[in-house]
């Protein structure tokens, strides 16, 4: 079950701000000899951020978020930015960091980004840089969940592309990391949903090159040859994509077999593609006729019914050769099997075909057949 990734990201900040408060602001000591599971803990302050200094205006702006108070922290952490513009403080990236999370819990994602770039630009050597990349992808997964950009007050605007830019940018910035394996699916998937298949087919194809034993590598296997599938526009189009399905197919059966055969991404699926492979090969031949290309077209029907024997478009290209005196390939299969998804029954009567998941329809029992009657 997938979890929502807008819960996802706030999870993602929250986790994210949440000790860093605690951490910067105060440290307590635990007296000696105290239970500290009673309710009066006897623990003693140790040591926090004298005020008025930057620590100390960095701490107080991450309590303030905390304590839902974004504004005052974003108005705190910008006059002390201002008043550093410039400047080498050390504390600016954690100012900037702090200032974009402000941002963001303002419902200003979309301008916390100036902040975390302007860090991840200034500051790769920070501790705040892999917090920043991950603020960014959390971003990034709210956009493409469907969140808008606000303008004028209202969130109106499509942040796709924006989401898109920023998964690139975190595998960028930080590849082979897990932050980069998520940014790499999560955008696969992207170009799933959109139905951009040339895309999304791409994009799982970088996420196996990258993370070939990643979480998601059978997830992005599976899709791919899904993809590779949908590439496929008809008989008179390109049919590179099922050429490369079929390949995938076998690899992925033989990877995982149990996968496989649940998922019906197997050598049954193999056969259906090659129904419409030999329907594209039977189009050209067609063509081929329609311009006298005769030689052309006497190759092109002798090899469908070579690569695809079991096919209706094999049946048909013996047909052809047949009838215009051409030879005939010695490839016919028994007339008893039909392609693909058809399962046969052995029986008293004889073979009977079975329409199996998705099966196309038989051909009627009167169709010509060349291996002899039923």
């Amino acid at each position: 079950m997938r979890i929502s990734t807008r819960l996802l990201a706030g999870t993602l900040f929250l986790a994210s701000v949440a000790p860093l408060s605690e951490a910067q602001s105060r440290t307590y000591r635990l007296e000696p000899g105290s239970d500290p599971e009673v309710a009066n803990r006897d623990w003693q302050l140790e040591d926090a951020p004298i005020e008025g200094t930057s620590e100390w205006t960095i701490a107080e702006a991450r309590r303030l978020i905390l304590e839902g108070n974004p504004g005052r922290a974003r108005r705190m952490l910008t006059d002390w930015i201002d008043a550093r513009v410039g400047s080498e403080d050390p504390l600016m990236a954690s100012a900037l960091l702090a200032r974009g999370d402000a941002l963001v819990a303002s419902n200003e994602e979309f301008r916390a980004l100036y902040d975390y770039e302007q860090l991840l630009r200034e500051f790769p050597g920070s501790a705040e840089f892999e917090r920043a990349v991950e603020r960014e992808l959390a971003i990034a997964l709210r956009y493409a969940d469907g969140l808008r950009r606000r303008g004028w007050g209202l969130r109106v605007f499509d942040a796709s592309d924006i989401a898109v830019e920023l998964f690139i940018r975190v595998q960028e910035r930080m590849p082979g990391s897990q932050l980069a394996e998520r940014a790499a699916i999560e955008l696969a998937d992207f170009y799933y949903k959109r139905r951009e298949i040339g895309l999304a087919s791409e994009a799982y194809s970088l996420y196996l090159e990258n993370f070939p034993d990643g979480p998601n590598a059978r997830h992005a296997a599976r899709r791919r040859i899904y993809a590779d599938i949908a590439r496929f526009k008809g008989p008179e189009y390109d049919a590179s994509g099922l050429l490369d399905a079929q390949v995938r197919i076998r690899r992925y059966e033989q990877e995982f077999p149990a996968d496989a055969a649940q998922t019906g991404i197997n050598s049954a699926l193999v056969e259906r593609l090659d129904e419409s492979l030999g329907a594209q090969q039977l189009v050209a031949a067609e063509y081929y006729l329609s311009t006298g290309e005769l030689a052309a077209a006497r190759l092109t029907l002798q090899r469908l019914v070579l690569a695809y024997p079991r096919t209706i478009a094999a049946r048909n290209a013996r047909d052809i050769l047949s009838n215009r005196g051409w030879s005939v390939p010695d490839a016919a299969p028994d007339s008893s099997t039909d392609p693909g998804p058809i399962i046969i029954i052995e029986g008293p009567a004889g073979a009977v075909p079975v329409e199996g998941p998705g099966a196309t329809n038989p051909p009627p029992s009167g169709s010509p057949s060349h291996g002899g009657g039923r």
